[in-house]
């Protein structure tokens, strides 16, 4: 912990860090539960070299989830270039509803709409930088800022060749062939289980967006791709959306964006997964 985070603690009234506690999870940045002297908790997410603007887009991120009073989100306590002050949820086991309540609550969030896809300001999906330009037509920013800019880059690593560039282009000219036109809502971004987190009442709770407006589908489509969530959780939100019940056909074209992501993160592991679904889409 630097000093930076003592002095603002102490400078906002929080009083002084008596003990401070290792958060596991994460392989970005530092994560610690800090135990104050007045009795109270604060979260604190810390990385000394962080990319630019990172803490910053995420603290927007959770901030616009928090306003739309869906599910609990931790509110956002003061942000800096290397570090991030959060309200501590605390941490629990799940209760009996907590998947039905995590679907219920996410269609709830799917509800809050807007004209335009995209975001305030670009952000991080990991570490890689996530292009959020408004854009009218959701076919449109997919296509560019999800698809063709992760494809472009991988395959300026070598991590794809000439052929699966040329295919996730083909696909990413025709997403309509596919696709149902869907509007832009408020979606976490980087929706698996890691980033559900259960408070100290059991609750669900949502943290480390990747939060812009986007296609809904596509946030449920993240859900499926390291195993799926609890299936009481898909009834509840099915229950409470009315979202289509063939989305799930589609997931593979969604989950594109995740995979290149995987790939520019982790390396050359994830590019059998793509393959495989630019052979099912692309001729």
């Amino acid at each position: 912990m630097t000093k930076h985070v003592q002095r603002w603690l102490v400078d906002n009234d929080f009083g002084q860090v008596t003990r401070k506690e290792r958060v596991a999870g994460g392989s970005i940045n530092i994560s610690s539960r800090l135990y104050l002297s007045d009795g109270r908790r604060v979260f604190l997410k810390q990385h000394d070299s962080a990319p630019a603007q990172m803490f910053i887009a995420e603290a927007a991120g959770l901030n616009a989830l928090h306003q739309a009073k869906s599910l609990r989100v931790p509110k956002v306590l003061h942000v800096a270039e290397s570090f991030l002050l959060l309200e501590d949820l605390g941490s629990g086991q799940p209760d009996k509803t907590f998947w039905q309540d995590l679907g219920s609550g996410l269609a709830e969030l799917h509800r809050n709409r807007q004209s335009q896809f995209g975001f305030s300001t670009d952000n991080y999906c990991g570490s890689t930088p996530q292009v959020n330009t408004p854009t009218d037509d959701g076919f449109e920013f997919f296509a560019n800022f999800r698809i063709r800019k992760l494809a472009l880059t991988a395959w300026e690593r070598k991590l794809l060749d000439s052929a699966s560039l040329n295919a996730l282009e083909y696909i990413a000219e025709n997403l309509s062939q596919w696709i149902p036109p869907q509007p832009a809502v408020l979606i976490h971004g980087d929706l698996w289980s890691g980033n559900i987190h259960c408070d100290e009442h059991g609750k669900p709770a949502l943290i480390d967006p990747a939060a812009y407006w986007g296609w809904a589908e596509a946030d449920l489509a993240m859900t499926r791709l390291f195993g799926g969530f609890g299936e009481s959780f898909y009834a509840s939100y099915a229950e409470h959306s009315g979202m289509a019940s063939n989305w799930q056909e589609r997931v593979p074209l969604y989950n594109l964006y995740h995979l290149l992501n995987h790939l520019l993160l982790f390396g050359s592991s994830y590019a059998g997964q793509i393959e495989a679904t630019c052979r099912r889409y692309a001729p």
